[in-house]
């Protein structure tokens, strides 16, 4: 396998600092981490990236809808297990993360409207038709909210595409979480 993940002794002088980031802020060093320690500056994007969406007016368990929602669009089995367990960390139910596995309609009519919104995103690459923003508007989000739907996009694929190019092991912390995505 052409892809390695690296542990922080392993890795890049220039990744070492961003792996000590990631394993301050998650508790361990994420296997997607470690595979994109490889591309120094990939893994320093992705990271920052990470943060910025921390500071965005949306709340835990709205960035984590907007981020499992773009990995099941995506057919990323690492990334919807890895939301899965931050989703379930960010309060959200059982019932909204296995609606949003199955890419079912969540009850909470906001937060269905955010996974319309990062869904359309994702699979018309930002073409949405005027009326899909304005029902996203409608119910109390903000242009703001939009743009940060956005940048909360950037971060998910970042990590979708790095892993569809690697296929990252999934982490024992994530393994009770596992989904693999039915073709189609």
């Amino acid at each position: 396998m052409p892809f390695r993940v690296h542990s922080i002794e392993s890795a890049p002088d220039d990744s070492k600092a961003s792996l000590e980031l990631a394993r301050e802020r998650f508790g361990f060093t994420p296997n997607l981490m470690g595979m994109l320690a490889s591309a120094p500056a990939t893994l320093k994007a992705y990271l920052t990236l990470g943060e910025l969406v921390t500071t965005t007016s949306l709340t835990p368990q709205e960035q984590q809808v907007v981020l499992l929602t773009v990995s099941r669009v995506n057919s990323c089995p690492y990334c919807t297990a890895a939301h899965t367990w931050s989703g379930s960390m960010a309060g959200l139910s059982e019932e909204d993360l296995a609606a949003l596995r199955e890419q079912r309609r969540l009850d909470d009519f906001r937060l269905e409207a955010l996974r319309q919104l990062a869904s359309g995103i994702v699979a018309e690459r930002g073409h949405l038709n005027p009326r899909d923003v304005e029902e996203f508007l409608s119910v109390g989000f903000t242009p703001q909210h939009a743009l940060e739907v956005v940048l909360i996009v950037a971060m998910g694929t970042v990590s979708n595409y790095a892993n569809h190019l690697a296929k990252t092991p999934l982490d024992d912390e994530f393994k009770a979480y596992s989904f693999e995505a039915v073709a189609g």
